[in-house]
């Protein structure tokens, strides 16, 4: 069952993907939640910062890290607009972050539902909670016309 929490910070997630989209980034966007607060946000730059470490994730996790003063993001909530791939899975498993809830499934590369189900191996020292599908449509509706557009450029 979706919030109407989930709702409202999918909604940021999604308009910082929008802005990803904008300087030509793959549209992720993505939030940190503590204690009902968003304390940070991300949006791909890989591209930008010639970083491909650089995803939405990474770049919301780093800035929580700052503000929090902390490595670890225990009690965090991370929302992103589409599914994570396994290095952002595997940065959320070291961050200890609490929940992940995205939008758009991600079937070439999505490490929690799609391709891998990363949570379900109990070797981690950490497990996270996670959900997806909130504001899906509009999530994959963001991602399909991205690359829609791109594939018009280039003809």
């Amino acid at each position: 069952m979706t919030s109407v929490a989930d709702t409202a910070f999918m909604t940021r997630a999604l308009e910082l993907a929008k802005y990803a989209a904008e300087h030509g980034e793959v549209p992720v966007g993505a939030v940190i939640v503590h204690e009902g607060m968003i304390i940070a946000e991300g949006y791909n730059q890989p591209i930008s910062s010639c970083d491909p470490t650089a995803h939405a994730e990474v770049v919301a996790m780093r800035r929580a890290c700052a503000t929090l003063n902390n490595y670890r993001l225990t009690g965090c909530e991370l929302y992103v607009t589409i599914e994570p791939c396994t290095m952002c899975v595997g940065a959320m498993v070291h961050a200890r972050i609490k929940r992940v809830i995205f939008g758009a499934l991600e079937p070439r590369a999505g490490a929690l539902q799609s391709q891998f189900q990363l949570m379900e191996n109990s070797s981690y020292n950490h497990s996270i909670a996670w959900n997806g599908g909130v504001l899906a449509e509009q999530c994959a509706a963001m991602m399909a016309d991205f690359f829609r557009q791109k594939r018009s450029i280039k003809k």
